[in-house]
């Protein structure tokens, strides 16, 4: 399968503490690590090890950590298509307390792909799926050249009034910036995903038909949430490009977000294609 992203990166410094501080208070980290990470960065690295590789098209900060974001990608199997903008590299801080749960901090304003960057779009023709975070409505056309285009709803602004159909749409129920609401997003989605971590999810098809699914059964203790609704979200977009359906591909996802949960940040235990 060819399968690409279009999105953003963050380069996020990571801290293992028992709990996230009360306000004025100090607490000492286990452990601290820092890579490139963010959602379309987690979402590419997850989609190449099913795929065997993948496409990433993205924006970057022609500095240390722009640069060393490029480099990290590639060393995990990712295609990175890059326009190098001459802002500082999006950064976070992301706390992982003992409950494995992550809280994040960003600073820096948001780098995504414009359509008018002078990068390979013509790539994106025909591939087999195509995941969309973040970009200005000529990357989301680009996007479109795609069999299956899923796109998460933290894009929304691009999504609403770009008139580009969307195969899937995903969101978190439990994240209030990635609340959707009907007619927000015209066409209407084929297909609207809505998670809540360990309660599995809901989602609307086609026509109205609504379904659930679970969550997959953990492959290990829970380590670090980082990174599980992005890895849950490629492997949707692989099973929906791979035609298994939304029910084999909702399971496929709910595997990923499994999976990664069990490791040290969002690569160490992603689902492998073999």
């Amino acid at each position: 399968m060819r399968v690409a992203v279009v999105g953003h990166v963050e380069w996020v410094q990571f801290a293992r503490v028992d709990r996230v501080p009360r306000a004025g208070e100090i607490v000492h980290a286990h452990e601290t690590w820092d890579e490139a990470a963010g959602g379309g960065a987690v979402a590419a690295v997850q989609l190449a090890r099913l795929a065997g590789g993948a496409d990433f098209f993205t924006a970057l900060g022609d500095d240390a950590f722009g640069h060393r974001s490029m480099a990290e990608l590639a060393d995990r199997g990712v295609n990175v298509h890059a326009a190098w903008r001459g802002d500082p590299q999006r950064r976070a801080f992301t706390f992982t307390d003992r409950d494995a749960e992550r809280t994040i901090t960003v600073m820096g304003e948001r780098q995504v792909p414009h359509g008018e960057d002078p990068l390979p779009w013509e790539r994106l023709e025909g591939v087999d799926a195509v995941y969309f975070t973040g970009g200005d409505a000529g990357a989301l056309g680009a996007a479109r050249g795609a069999r299956t285009l899923v796109a998460t709803a933290r894009a929304r602004e691009t999504l609403r009034g770009a008139g580009v159909a969307l195969d899937a749409l995903v969101h978190s129920a439990n994240d209030a910036g990635e609340s959707v609401v009907a007619g927000e997003i015209e066409p209407a989605p084929a297909l609207v995903v809505s998670t809540a971590g360990a309660q599995g999810g809901n989602y609307t098809g086609a026509e109205g038909v609504t379904g659930s699914y679970r969550a997959a059964p953990l492959p290990g203790p829970p380590v670090d949430a980082y990174g599980c609704g992005d890895s849950f979200a490629a492997g949707l977009t692989f099973g929906l490009g791979r035609g298994d359906g939304p029910d084999g591909a909702l399971r496929l996802a709910a595997r990923c977000g499994a999976a990664c949960l069990t490791g040290r940040g969002p690569y160490a235990t992603q689902l492998d294609g073999a």
